[in-house]
């Protein structure tokens, strides 16, 4: 199993079986319209560090990015899997 799986197979947790104090439960709770501005607010991030910053950063942000992604991927009951069987389907 891939680390993106393991992540997300514990967001669906969250969502579940909210935990208190859970940051991704909160984005959860938040709603769809939050979760956007969230994954705006990352994909900025990831540009401002592309154009400046080290790839360290780069890579530390396409993270935070790809987490949020997960997570409105699970609030929409969409799947990581779903995402790459799609890309498999453009480069056949």
């Amino acid at each position: 199993m891939s680390t993106v799986d393991t992540l997300f197979e514990t967001i669906q947790s969250r969502k579940e079986n909210p935990p208190p104090g859970s940051y991704t439960a909160r984005l959860f709770a938040m709603g769809e319209n939050e979760m956007l501005k969230k994954m705006g607010e990352e994909a900025v991030e990831v540009i401002i560090a592309a154009k400046g910053e080290t790839d360290e950063r780069v890579i530390y942000e396409l993270a935070d990015y790809i987490y949020h992604t997960l997570v409105f991927l699970a609030a929409r009951g969409l799947t990581w899997q779903q995402v790459e069987t799609e890309l498999a389907r453009r480069f056949r």
